[in-house]
Formats: C-alpha cells, structure tokens, sequence
C-alpha cells in the first residue's frame, strides 16, 4: 500500500513508430538512427529480433518501435491498446503519396496518435519537396505553411541530411504531449512480439508504458504468465529491472502472449493467477475474412485453404489483418491453422485432402521433408519477407481461382413494325434501331410485353434495299432474322454478349 500511495510522475521518453509505404525508406531511417545514435556496437542484428530500440539524442532516450508496418499497428489497435506516443509518416519527395501511404494515415488518424511527416530521398534527383507538399494536401494531410498544422522535416535517410532535426521534432511533440510515468507502480504496457525458441522457450517483447519491472515479479498477458527470471533489453543484455519507455524482452511465458494485449505485473504470484483467471479477451474492432457469422449462410462457392508460418506472431497477426481484405462474393480464404517457426510436414498435413490450399510462410524456410510432401500433395509453398508481397501474390491467386459466371450485356435495341414473310425459321421483318447498333450475326432476344418469347439471330440486314452490315440508332432496316418464334410487329429485338466475370 506505501509503494501505490507514493506516485513519483516524471517526464518519460516517448515511443515512436515510423509508418508509411515500403519503398520510402523506413527502414532505411531506422538503420541510420540506430546506427548513429546507439554507441555500444553490440547492438547488431539483435534489435531487429526485439522489434524495438532505444537512442539517446541530445541527453534524451528516444524508444522506436521497428515493426512490420500499418498491418501490426492496426492490429494493436484493434486490441484498444496503445502503443505509439507519436508516429512518423514517411513519404518520398520522388514518389509522392502511395496506397500504403494512405493506409498508414488512415491507421494513425483511426488511433488519434501525434504524428509528424518526414519528407524522404530529398537527395535524389528527382525529387521535389513543394510538389510532395502539394500531393499530400490532396489527400488530406495538412502540413505547417501548406493549410495545416502537421509539423514536417525534409530529410535523406541514405546521407543523414535533416534526420538530426527530425529527432529533434520528435522531441518537441513529446514535450507538447508532456507525456509522464510513475516509476512506484507495477508495471504495465503493450506486447508487441512473441515468438516461440526450441532452446529457449516462449517469450514476449514489450514496451513498458507506465511503471516499473523487477525480477522476482510476475507478468501477466491475456492468459499467459510468466515469472520475472529472464529480462534482456533491446540489445539482449540481461537486466534485473526496467522502467517506462523501454522496450523489454521476457523468457519464460507458458503460453505465447498476443501481439497487442496490455501485460500487467504483480509482486504476488497468487494476485496474478487471479487477474488471468479472470481475464476477458478484448473485443476485436475488425473481424478477419476467415469465418462466417453465427447462423449467416455463406455466400461463396470457393474456398482457398492456407496455413500461415512466420519468424514472430506479431508477422502472423499482421498478415492476418492485411487477408482481411482479400474478399470477393465467390471466393473466400479460410485460414486452417498458424504458428511460429519454420514450415514442417505436419503443416502439410494439415490441408491433406483440401483443394486449392496454400502454405504462406514469412521471414522463415521450409524443411526438405515439408517439400517433398507437400509435392506430392499438390499443396503449394509460398514464402515472403515482405507482408504487402504476400497479401498481392494472394489476392491475384483468388482472383484466378474465383469461379466465373456468365453476365448477359445488351448491347442494342430495335422495335419490329412490320412482318413480311417466313420460311422454316427464317423471318424477314422491318424494324427500326431505338438504342445501340444492330448488327449482322448479332444474337438477340425477342421480348413481348417485357417478356422474352424467343431467341433467334441477325443474318441478313438491308437499308434502302442495299445490303449492310450494321444499322444505327434511330434508322429503319429490313432483316432476315433467324429464329425460333415468328415475331410480331410491336415485339422487341435485344441484342445481346455474354461474357465470363
């Protein structure tokens, strides 16, 4: 009870998020900060397996969060937990605004998160940062001196140029937002990676938000528990105790936490069992294409069977949200199973016997047994290191495999006024064009009071007695229309396509 009456709120570091379109340069930022400002060297690769990184600029700890994109964000979101104090919108000053541009703005403004505009690849020839301002304001992103308020900073993420006073922005907004912790409480925060180690075992990596952490504590998320017996910060050093702001990395969970959830810690195991025992599942805000509603009959004819692998489960939910949006009246993608680590033969298995199904993996391989099964199973592998690749790749293969219909299109209309004579099934008649052209060989449907009567078609067309091959609107022609009904005068000719959609 002392601890929780004795609030220490202090200014914390904020936690930035860099979104925006793949090819503007996100990651490149990122490498250039990481490398610039982090000064122990042991850093290397290992930041890229914790998903997020601290700096210090000018005296102050900056957190980034090095996620896969908008897909993670969004999906965190979905959750009600917010992870990001501010994000970075990257835009190319070549290429100007993207789709994967306005997805990450539409995530950012959904969530009400600050954000500043970082305007990229200002050192290549063919940029031009007026004409980026200029794109962005047509889609509605308002910049300082351009009809808004956004705070932007022009920068080069390859040579360096303005990417000081980009931290520096970041800096400000964190102080106008006067973001503050109190380092007495029990920690508390946002998982935003979990994955699954043979030797290891299961771990998270989380982004203290408020409070601190110690060993000897205990970390519950969702239904997953952990004790505090292994802490690494982002550069895989073991630590003992970690406070607001810092991106964490706990061994130990004995179920895999999901990407998104708030974690809470406890000093008591017993109060810990308690909050999980009576844990609920936040509500998800967008339903994932892979079920349908209670009760609700199905409208689709085909179905695409996949199994989804990858490196981390944040990946996993990313690419989840991004097949959301694969969706067409005939086809549907249903999601078997999914899992951490590398594709095995008991992933193939599992679509034994299923038509049109696909193992997608990310950011991981495929054993040589997996392979050759799944050959001889007819199931394909697809593997990816980026998610909006494979969410393309999959798309354009339920485009292909949804089924086709046939869609009848008129494509002409004339009004019969008067019949001369037949054989067999051969009418000759007068008409007139009321809409469209008619022409020679056109296939057509004879309606009666709005009602078709029969079919039949164009062989013969004549105009002031003169063979011709097409007649148009408003003009009178005599026909040899071969069909299964004598047409009357007063009948209707529609000439119609059928084409596969």
């Amino acid at each position: 009870m002392e601890k929780a009456n004795a609030q220490k709120h202090i200014e914390r570091p904020p936690v930035i998020c860099i979104m925006g379109h793949i090819d503007h340069g996100k990651s490149t930022l990122l490498d250039y900060i990481r490398k610039t400002n982090i000064v122990d060297k042991e850093a290397g690769g290992i930041t890229q397996k914790i998903s997020a990184y601290e700096v210090v600029h000018n005296g102050k700890k900056i957190t980034f969060l090095d996620t896969p994109g908008h897909e993670s964000f969004s999906k965190i979101r979905q959750r009600g937990a917010s992870v990001a104090d501010i994000a970075v919108l990257v835009v190319s000053a070549e290429d100007g605004v993207k789709k994967q541009t306005i997805e990450a703005m539409n995530c950012i403004k959904e969530s009400n998160t600050p954000f500043v505009v970082a305007i990229n690849k200002i050192d290549k020839p063919g940029a031009d940062i007026d004409k980026t301002k200029v794109n962005l304001a047509e889609n509605e992103i308002y910049l300082e001196g351009y009809g808004g308020t956004v705070p932007f900073m022009p920068i080069s993420a390859k040579t360096g140029q303005g990417v000081s006073d980009l931290l520096d922005l970041m800096l400000l907004v964190a102080e106008v937002e006067e973001l503050k912790g109190d380092t007495n409480k029990d920690a508390e925060g946002v998982v935003i990676e979990a994955n699954m180690d043979k030797q290891k075992g299961i771990s998270a990596t989380m982004i203290v938000k408020d409070g601190s952490i110690k060993n000897g504590m205990f970390v519950a998320c969702g239904k997953a528990l952990a004790p505090v017996r292994i802490m690494e910060n982002f550069l895989g050093k073991k630590i003992t105790e970690a406070t607001f702001s810092s991106p964490i990395r706990i061994i130990g969970f004995d179920s895999l936490p999901k990407v998104g959830n708030v974690f809470k810690t406890f000093t008591d195991k017993e109060v810990a069992l308690e909050y999980i025992a009576n844990y609920q599942e936040p509500k998800i805000v967008c339903k994932t294409n892979t079920t349908s509603a209670e009760g609700e009959e199905e409208n689709t004819s085909g179905i695409i069977n996949v199994v989804i692998k990858a490196d981390v489960m944040g990946s996993i939910e990313g690419i989840e949200h991004e097949l959301n949006k694969i969706k067409t009246d005939r086809m549907k993608v249903k999601v078997v199973s999914f899992g951490v680590g590398d594709i095995s033969e008991n992933d193939i298995n599992l679509l034994a016997g299923r038509a049109d199904s696909i193992v997608l993996g990310f950011n991981i391989k495929a054993d040589s047994k997996a392979q050759a099964v799944a050959e001889k199973a007819g199931v394909t592998i697809k593997i990816f290191d980026i998610i909006y690749k494979l969410t393309e790749w999959l798309a354009e293969v339920a485009l292909s495999k949804t089924p086709k219909i046939d869609v009848v299109e008129i494509t002409a209309r004339a009004k019969v006024l008067k019949f001369f004579s037949a054989v067999k099934d051969k009418n000759v008649i007068g008409a007139r064009v009321e809409e469209g052209e008619i022409k020679v060989g056109d296939e057509v449907k004879i309606m009666r009071k709005e009602v078709e009567v029969g079919k039949g078609r164009i062989r013969e067309l004549q105009q002031m007695k003169e063979k011709v091959s097409e007649v148009r609107t408003g003009v009178e022609f005599g026909c040899q229309l071969q069909a299964n009904i004598t047409p009357a005068p007063g009948d209707k000719l529609e000439a119609f396509t059928i084409t596969q959609k």
